[in-house]
């Protein structure tokens, strides 16, 4: 089989947007009143910055994230979700990370998000993209009534875990990483560094300070999609 150009990964939050999408829908549930503005912002916090620092209990966030989609029927849900795209998301997504994934696209490059974030937040925003493959945590669901059990199904695609998730994609389409001639993976987060130290092309994009320092000891290329 010949090998096809490229594999492109793009890490989501605070990579193509410019901002944490996991931490804005909180914040927009707060905002409408549907989540307690002084309980679940200094929960959101928290967590947020134990991200950041790379100490995250991702089963802990989950259990934190995915419990409030329980409390809701699908199409509320969706009907929030809709108002979310328009005020919190739309305005993060910047003229240069559209130009970047066109620019890949148009290498006819097999492209996918890859995020921690749940899928259920983070799908609208792919097609957003117009990139068919998402690569996210998958919060359980009954298919039939479209409601969520507040569990995450399967591996959360959170550190090594993206890996496993990539290649677990990759095997389902009858391919493996040298099916490619190269591979990109674009993040802006040191927790990123297990799937970034496995491309051929790791791509710093605006990064922490652990991955810039990282970036540059390995010589990556460190981009701003600001």
């Amino acid at each position: 089989m010949a090998r096809i150009m490229d594999l492109v990964l793009f890490d989501l939050d605070n990579t193509l947007l410019s901002t944490d999408s996991d931490f804005e829908w909180a914040q927009f549930l707060i905002a409408q009143g549907v989540l307690d503005r002084e309980v679940h912002e200094a929960k959101n916090n928290v967590f947020y910055e134990h991200y950041k620092a790379g100490t995250l209990d991702i089963h802990a966030f989950l259990d934190f994230q995915l419990q409030p989609l329980t409390r809701h029927d699908r199409a509320t849900l969706d009907a929030w979700h809709t108002e979310f795209m328009k005020t919190r998301i739309l305005p993060n997504i910047g003229a240069a990370a559209r130009k970047l994934v066109e620019k890949h696209r148009a290498d006819n490059a097999v492209m996918a998000i890859v995020t921690a974030t749940n899928s259920f937040v983070t799908g609208p925003i792919a097609h957003e993209f117009d990139i068919a493959h998402l690569i996210a945590t998958i919060p359980a669901q009954d298919c039939r009534s479209g409601s969520f059990t507040g569990l995450p199904h399967g591996l959360p695609s959170f550190r090594d875990g993206k890996i496993t998730r990539v290649e677990a994609w990759l095997e389902a389409q009858g391919l493996w990483w040298g099916s490619f001639e190269r591979s990109y993976f674009y993040s802006d987060s040191h927790n990123d560094l297990p799937l970034m130290s496995l491309v051929t092309n790791p791509v710093a994009v605006d990064p922490d300070d652990t991955l810039h320092e990282h970036a540059r000891q390995m010589d990556w290329p460190v981009i701003s999609l600001r």
